[in-house]
């Protein structure tokens, strides 16, 4: 009998090497190559597949009439908002997200919505055993949803349970880092499984048209663990985050080939499971303290919805050589820039300066119209001078200090509008497009001019800080 050969399989990257490594070339990463044994069928190398005659395929014209994709809407607004407006049949979502975030308190909840509809589930949990998925749809009231579960790791026996009767409209598989194939010789969870386990469960909803979600695990610097490869193959990316200390869940899309991406849902976590968040603005902004230095509101964009958020800074003089840089919820790179322009062109000395920014909420914000906010919260607390607490900022700030436009400036006034705001510092160059009868608009053209108006509150002179 012929002995199996033997390949190297980066855990991290999915990349092939003949011996094995303690740095993968590809990646990067340390000890993530692991030896795993070539084998034919979805994990296997090309060379071991038995070659077959092809089929003619059918070749189309490029024009023809559009049909919009046929949909399974859940009810729960927040999650048809960020996949487009429901599950589409026959597509395949990858939902990521630290442990204990929610991720299974969703799907539960998304699968008893669509059972109260006469849309036929089916739960398959690789890590919990059904008693378990019993207990946690019992907390949150759901034991009477007719979700079909099923506590199983094998492909194959899922994929024969499955094919036993009629196609079900949505498939749950908690979580792709559990299931094994005979396909594939090596350990689970091991990229040549997961791999293999993913286009299986890909295939099966191609040819059935049952939507699929799969569950993805989070490795330590918040991406989903496996194979890159994974993510390109799905329809859509889903990741669930939030931060433990906060009851605030955002469900983002990463990716979506049939909706719109960096599209967010809004939840918070309750004892009865997941509420709706329908006004995030006024949820981010509720305990908002107005008379304290430091304090900056930031009208934001996320996807196509309008948020409002609180940016919190604390400048404090340092008592280290290298003065501290904290920064949560916002790019550090970012805060290094905005600094150095402040110190540049503005000449606010921040350099002996313990510097702590975040944005209240839990939320992560990456736009770069948040520099004029956090720049105007940085000079506030500098100062010890509280900003109005009728006011938005909003502006993209240069290297030169100037401040420039961006997108999207009446949907920005309009929610800071709807939530009682009177006044916005916004970028000279946006000035037309954000024309409002309701609110004071001011325009500023340099980054100066808003250090200025700060100043101007109070005997602050920058000048002479050391």
């Amino acid at each position: 009998m012929a002995r199996k050969k033997s390949t190297f399989v980066c855990q991290s990257c999915g990349a092939v090497t003949n011996r094995w490594a303690g740095k993968c070339e590809s990646c990067g990463e340390w000890n993530t190559i692991v030896e795993e044994m070539e084998s034919a069928g979805i994990g296997g190398s090309p060379k071991t597949v038995r070659g077959k005659s092809g089929r003619v395929v059918e070749l189309v014209s490029l024009a023809g009439q559009e049909k919009p994709a046929p949909r399974i809407t859940t009810g729960v607004q927040e999650l048809d908002r960020v996949t487009g407006g429901g599950f589409v049949r026959g597509s395949v979502l990858l939902l990521g997200g630290d442990p204990g975030i929610g991720k299974s308190t969703l799907l539960i909840q998304a699968s008893a919505a669509l059972t109260h509809v006469g849309h036929k589930v089916v739960y398959i949990s690789g890590e919990e055993a059904i008693d378990q998925v019993r207990l946690r749809a019992g907390r949150l009231g759901l034991s009477k949803a007719e979700v079909q579960l099923a506590a199983e790791t094998s492909v194959e026996d899922i994929l024969t349970t499955l094919t036993a009767s009629p196609p079900p409209d949505l498939v749950i598989i908690d979580s792709i880092q559990t299931l094994w194939t005979d396909s594939a010789d090596s350990a689970p969870g091991t990229v040549t499984q997961v791999r293999a386990s993913a286009q299986a469960m890909i295939r099966y909803a191609k040819q059935t048209g049952a939507a699929v979600i799969l569950v993805g695990h989070v490795t330590k610097d918040g991406q989903i663990a496996g194979p890159r490869v994974v993510e390109h193959m799905v329809d859509g990316v889903l990741h669930f985050e939030g931060d433990g200390a906060h009851q605030f869940r955002i469900l983002r899309a990463i990716k979506n080939r049939f909706g719109p991406t960096d599209e967010i849902g809004v939840f918070e976590m309750t004892g009865s499971g997941l509420a709706e968040i329908a006004n995030p603005s006024a949820m981010f902004l509720g305990e908002r303290n107005t008379s304290t230095p430091g304090a900056a509101v930031f009208a934001g964009i996320e996807g196509s919805r309008p948020l409002l958020v609180e940016i919190q800074a604390l400048v404090a003089q340092s008592a280290l050589g290298t003065p501290r840089r904290a920064v949560v919820g916002w790019d550090t790179a970012r805060l290094s820039m905005v600094l150095a322009v402040l110190e540049a062109h503005c000449g606010v000395r921040l350099s002996s300066h313990d510097i702590y920014l975040n944005v209240a909420g839990g939320m992560k914000i990456s736009e770069p119209a948040a520099d004029l906010a956090v720049a105007a919260a940085l000079v506030s607390s500098l100062a010890g001078v509280a900003l109005p607490a009728e006011c938005v900022y909003f502006g993209e700030v240069s290297l030169s200090g100037a401040v420039r436009p961006v997108a999207h400036a009446s949907s920005r006034i309009k929610e800071s509008s709807k939530l009682g705001f009177s006044s916005a510092i916004i970028p000279q160059a946006s000035e037309k497009s954000a024309k409002s009868k309701d609110l004071s608009l001011t325009s500023i053209e340099t980054l100066t001019e808003l250090v200025a108006r700060i100043a101007a509150g109070s005997n602050f002179d920058h000048s002479n800080d050391e």
